[in-house]
């Protein structure tokens, strides 16, 4: 089995003392706080970091250090992708669409050679749209709509062939998310809101193009869905408590198996990696259906994932280990990478 560990696009905020006191039972790990302040004292402009760590949908332990709510919001960045495969994904489930056909059966508008890129290609970053350094969707109007965005991005020539080599962090869910709204006929907000927010709690989890812009949720048409997400550390492990029980949350369905199986399958092996963000180049990184495959099995199966923000928030999931858990906090300095990866190993061991 093939091992590989994902330092992600990390940033983080400044610290404290932690604020939880567990019972030894539910004790961290002893060298956990050092390591959780080392990244802090990294962060800049932050006050604070959560930690959370559960198994068969139970918390095992929480930490809270230095100056941050229990309801904390943040804009968390490229944490965002995980939640948008994951609402893409529900309409495959439905048969609305799928991974393989092409995406110009559902947007004409695609011609050419972008007329066969397939929603895999896009999920998984390989359709050659660009990576985000030309930031053409992080650019775009936050008032336009998602059908609006992928026309836009229909008339630019593609950078590559789509399957041929990934890139990260193009326009390519600008466009899944516009297929969505095509056929279901519904916002991408509300479809949000309806199938994955509001069957899981996540009542303080909403979409914005940017976290930065003066518009908003409500006026937001063409959400950012590769990192335009805020919600809070507790929302977002209710959604990571979904995928690790494949798809079921509290006995309901959200997903498929067949759905988290796809998501959580390596789809870059063999291909060029171009544009790898800081903390995951050099690192072997591959990626699956928006989210990264940090560690994964000989048939391709991913063993660990993760999707890390360039804000610093970090949740991931060990299959082996049934442990889930997330690094909550908001920064831009990917020094906090490091240590958030020698955190997670640390749990991990102790945990088994």
């Amino acid at each position: 089995m093939k091992r590989i560990m994902l330092a992600g696009i990390l940033t983080l905020l400044s610290f404290g003392s932690v604020a939880a006191d567990p019972s030894p039972r539910d004790a961290p790990p002893p060298g956990l706080k050092p390591l959780l302040e080392e990244a802090l004292a990294h962060a800049t402009n932050a006050k604070g970091l959560t930690a959370i760590v559960m198994r068969d949908g139970k918390q095992l332990y929480r930490l809270d250090v230095g100056d941050i709510a229990r309801d904390q919001q943040f804009p968390i960045a490229s944490a965002s992708k995980w939640l948008t495969g994951a609402l893409v994904m529900t309409t495959v489930d439905e048969g609305k669409l799928s991974l393989d056909a092409p995406i110009s059966t559902v947007l004409p508008e695609f011609k050419g050679v972008a007329a066969t890129i397939t929603l895999r290609e896009l999920l998984s970053q390989t359709a050659g749209m660009g990576s985000l350094k030309a930031g053409f969707d992080l650019k775009q109007s936050a008032t336009i709509t998602l059908a609006q965005s992928a026309a836009q991005i229909a008339e630019r020539p593609l950078d590559d062939p789509p399957g041929t080599i990934f890139n990260y962090g193009g326009p390519h869910f600008q466009v899944a998310g516009a297929m969505v709204e095509a056929v279901s006929g519904k916002r991408w907000a509300d479809l949000f809101n309806e199938r994955i927010a509001g069957p899981l709690g996540m009542t303080h989890t909403y979409w914005l193009h940017l976290p930065n812009q003066t518009e908003t949720a409500t006026q937001t048409l063409n959400p950012l869905l590769q990192g335009g997400v805020v919600t809070t550390a507790d929302d977002y492990m209710r959604f990571l408590t979904m995928l690790a029980h494949n798809g079921v949350y509290n006995g309901k369905r959200i997903l498929s198996a067949y759905a988290v199986d796809e998501m959580e399958t390596n789809q870059t092996l063999g291909l060029p990696m171009g544009y790898v963000p800081p903390g995951a180049s050099g690192r072997g990184a591959q990626y699956a259906l928006a989210n990264w495959c940090d560690a994964w099995d000989a048939s391709k199966r991913c063993t660990r994932v993760s999707s890390p923000g360039a804000f610093g928030t970090t949740p991931w999931i060990d299959r082996d280990s049934g442990l889930y858990g997330i690094f909550f906090i908001k920064s831009r300095d990917p020094d906090v990478a490091a240590p958030f990866l020698k955190a997670e190993a640390m749990i991990i061991a102790a945990n088994r």
